[in-house]
C-alpha cells in the first residue's frame, strides 16, 4: 500500500476503475463509491467501528466486492491549516492499512465536508435521527466528489483547442 497525490492517482488509474471515499470517524467510517466513469460519488452504508483489525477486514471486503482501485480518505485539517489529533489518527489508520492492502490511499482535505453534508441533508428534509445515521457517508461522498472533480480537471488539456 502506498499513499499518492491526486495527480499521481490520475496517472495511475485505468479507464473504468472506480474509487472509494472514506470519512474516518471515531465510531464509524463513512463510505462513498464512484461510478466507473468517475463522475459521481454515491454514499454507501457506514461501517461501525469495532477494532482496527475488524474495521480493516470490513473495509477490504467492501473494496474487493466493489472492485475499488484506490481510496480517497478525508484529512480533517483544522481551519487554520494545522494538523490536530484527528489528522494524526487518520494518518496512523492509513499506515496501519499498509500491512493489509496494496490499494493506494490519497489524502483529501475535508475541511467543512461534514458541514456541507449536514446542509445537504437538511435541504432534503431528512429527519434528525436519519441525519445522524447518514452524515458520515454523506461527508465521504463530499470528500470523494471533490477528488473526482479534481481528477476530471486533471484529465482536461491545459489549453483546449479553440478552433473546435
Amino acid at each position: 500500500m502506498t499513499t499518492l497525490t491526486i495527480e499521481d492517482l490520475a496517472v495511475m488509474l485505468l479507464p473504468g476503475q472506480a474509487i472509494a471515499g472514506l470519512d474516518l470517524g471515531t465510531k464509524t467510517i463513512g463510505l462513498a463509491m464512484s461510478d466507473l466513469g468517475r463522475r459521481f460519488a454515491t454514499p454507501r452504508p457506514v461501517i461501525k467501528r469495532v477494532k482496527f483489525t475488524q474495521d480493516a477486514q470490513t473495509l477490504l471486503a467492501f473494496a474487493e466486492k466493489e472492485k475499488v482501485a484506490a481510496f480517497v480518505i478525508g484529512l480533517p485539517m483544522n481551519m487554520d491549516g494545522s494538523a490536530g489529533p484527528r489528522v494524526q489518527a487518520t494518518r496512523a489508520f492509513v499506515r496501519s492499512m499498509a500491512d493489509k492492502t496494496a490499494l493506494p490511499f490519497v489524502y483529501w482535505d475535508e475541511r467543512l465536508s461534514t458541514v456541507a453534508a449536514e446542509r445537504a441533508l437538511l435541504e432534503m428534509d431528512v429527519s434528525r435521527a436519519k441525519r445522524a445515521e447518514r452524515i458520515d457517508s454523506a461527508a465521504a461522498s463530499f470528500i470523494l466528489q471533490g477528488a473526482l472533480d479534481r481528477l476530471s480537471a486533471l484529465g482536461r488539456p491545459a489549453f483546449p483547442d479553440l478552433d473546435s
